[in-house]
């Protein structure tokens, strides 16, 4: 592979269309401000770098990215590319990722809005994110040990695995399908509002009105902390391990808990059952 290395490029369309090539330390500004250094490449490894220009990484196949910054000007960095593995890498711009297919970050720092849209066959680990629309559309997740801070988060993405996650985010899942949640944190208001097939185990889940018109819904001793007017005209089976504020028209299902302050059953529709149980949960 050809190596370039200790280099400064800021034209339009740099290094477009390049194939075996190996970026070492190079910058990525400059006064003629150009846009889309690596569009249209294949077989690209970028290392140590340094991005703040716009449209990098368009139509690529095949393309590490490792020890490299892209920064807030650096906005829309992937988009339409497949076989991405980005690690220990800073993902700064807005939209950085969007329309990539078989991508996987490892121990990055990503502040961006829109990030992964419409996405598939995604793999993230030990890393942190900011952002609002946070994987947007996106298919074929599988996180683990990841950290979100972001409002409307993971919006229609379908078949999903979330394992030992930390999620500060409202309004997270809407009419998300095929979804499976495992031994993690969620903070948010409206969780998870018209999702389907949502399945959350030994979770700790906190915010007001969670799991409303939702469709096969499941809670496997979950926690459920200050939750308020919980399953409007959810069809849910629910073992939940903490008292619970206040429950409102289930539609259908059954939910287990050990305590809960008020009961609202004032629809005729609503025909699920709620059973008292000891803190136990016997």
């Amino acid at each position: 592979m050809r190596i370039i290395e200790n280099q400064i490029f800021d034209e339009e369309r740099a290094l477009y269309e390049s194939d075996g090539v190996v970026v070492k330390k190079c910058k990525f500004e400059g006064p003629t401000d150009g846009e889309s250094a690596l569009k249209e490449s294949s077989n690209i490894i970028v290392e140590d770098c340094y991005w703040n220009l716009r449209y990098p990484f368009w139509h690529d196949t095949n393309l590490e990215i490792a020890g490299t910054e892209l920064t807030v000007n650096c906005r829309a960095a992937l988009w339409y590319s497949e076989d991405v593995r980005i690690k220990n890498s800073k993902l700064h711009g807005i939209k950085a990722l969007r329309e990539c297919k078989d991508v996987v970050i490892e121990d990055c720092d990503i502040i961006s809005s829109e990030f992964g849209w419409k996405t598939d066959n995604i793999r993230m680990e030990r890393s942190s994110a900011q952002g609002e629309y946070f994987m947007f559309g996106a298919t074929k997740l599988r996180f683990k040990d990841m950290h979100l801070n972001g409002k409307y988060s993971f919006q229609y993405i379908e078949d999903a695995v979330f394992e030992d996650c930390v999620f500060d985010t409202k309004d997270a899942f809407w009419h998300g399908k095929n979804i499976v949640v495992r031994n993690s944190v969620i903070k948010g208001e409206y969780l998870a509002w018209y999702s389907e097939n949502l399945t959350l185990e030994n979770c700790k889940i906190s915010g007001t009105q969670p799991f409303c018109y939702c469709k096969g819904l499941k809670l496997i001793d979950c926690e459920l902390l200050d939750a308020d007017l919980c399953f409007e005209k959810s069809e849910v089976e629910a073992a939940i391990t903490t008292p619970v504020i206040s429950i409102k028209n289930p539609l259908a299902g059954c939910i287990r808990v050990p305590e809960v302050t008020e009961i609202i059953m004032d629809s005729p529709k609503a025909r699920g059952e709620i059973i008292i149980t000891d803190r136990k949960g016997e």
